[in-house]
């Protein structure tokens, strides 16, 4: 009994040692590797990353790489790159591109810069190699809304420019600095305003260096991520005169205001001339309206004896000469006219 206890024993630790010897079998080809190329790791370490879940034959990888270039990097630092969500490969990359390129870029900063672009089609790759070969920003962009940019010079005519900036990255200002966008938007601004305090827009076709020079001068590259080299200005050109076409609305503008004023005056005299023609005719009816009384009173004067049959005649008499008088004259036709 005993003995097949021992048995068992030693079979259960034989398949526990064997196990133990495969999975340590699994990290002998990249330990071998690492201690071959002068880059050791320890057995230890390379468990301790399979069991925190890191890929350790990346970080082994990027250690060789880095030891290779005489960069100095231990699997720590390589380690903790990769669990705060770096990528490692080519962050190496880049120091090893910058060390070649004689520019100096420590770890912990190509960390941060390849942190920071993660997520930003960027890279930290990108960023030194930009650094050692500038690149060219088309302002505008191609891509935006507006194909060129556009200022008005003082003589009120339209200028349209198109601008390409040569800009080198900035590492030391890479994390935190403002981006592309912010440098098409600095120049296009300095654009304007360089277009804006011309005289006249001849000046600005006769010598469009003179708007680079003042953009440069302006210092656009301040706060951002990238170091202006120069702006050239690729083309040139004259638009609308939009003084002409500002003056035009306006003459539109004052010539509609003038129009309504004199609508509201001849309504105004439409208004009193119907008011006036209201008061004719009622003054009328109150002539209409004294005639009528006429008869009565002279009846009633023929009641009373204040008026006789005679001096009845006499009054037709002296109407019937008036009205001749008024005929021979012509007053009666003008009168007549007149109603």
């Amino acid at each position: 009994m005993n003995s097949t206890m021992i048995t068992i024993a030693l079979v259960v630790a034989g398949i526990i040692g064997l196990v133990v010897f495969l999975y340590l079998l699994s990290f002998f080809q990249t330990w071998l590797k690492a201690i071959l190329s002068d880059a050791a790791v320890g057995f230890a370490k390379l468990v301790a990353m399979r069991l925190r879940g890191v890929p350790y034959s990346t970080v082994v990888d990027a250690k060789i790489t880095a030891v290779k270039a005489g960069i100095n990097l231990s699997e720590g630092e390589l380690e903790a790159h990769y669990l705060a969500g770096g990528n490692l490969i080519p962050t190496v990359q880049a120091i090893i591109a910058a060390k070649k390129a004689g520019i100096s870029l420590e770890w912990v900063r190509a960390c941060a810069i390849d942190l920071a672009t993660k997520g930003s089609g960027k890279s930290v790759v990108e960023a030194v190699r930009t650094s050692v070969d500038p690149k060219v920003i088309d302002c505008p962009s191609q891509d935006g809304p507006k194909k060129t940019i556009d200022g008005v010079a003082k003589d009120g005519i339209q200028v349209k420019a198109k601008a390409r900036v040569t800009v080198r990255t900035n590492l030391d200002r890479f994390v935190g600095g403002a981006k592309e966008e912010t440098i098409i938007a600095r120049v296009g601004e300095g654009i304007v305003t360089t277009i804006g305090s011309a005289d006249t827009y001849k000046k600005v076709l006769e010598s469009p260096d003179s708007i680079s020079k003042v953009v440069l001068e302006r210092g656009l590259d301040v706060g951002t991520a990238f170091e202006i080299l120069s702006i050239d200005i690729a083309d040139v050109d004259v638009g609308q005169n939009v003084g002409a076409l500002l003056q035009e609305a306006q003459a539109e503008a004052n010539k509609n205001m003038a129009q309504a004023e004199a609508e509201i005056r001849r309504a105004a005299a439409v208004a009193l001339e119907q008011e006036m023609q209201a008061k004719v005719q009622e003054m009328r009816a109150k002539v209409v309206e004294a005639e009528a009384q006429v008869p009565l009173a002279m009846a009633e004067a023929f009641r009373s004896g204040n008026l006789g049959i005679m001096d009845y005649y006499k009054m037709k008499n002296v109407e019937s000469d008036t009205r001749m008088r008024d005929s021979i004259s012509g007053k009666g036709e003008s009168e007549k006219d007149a109603k």
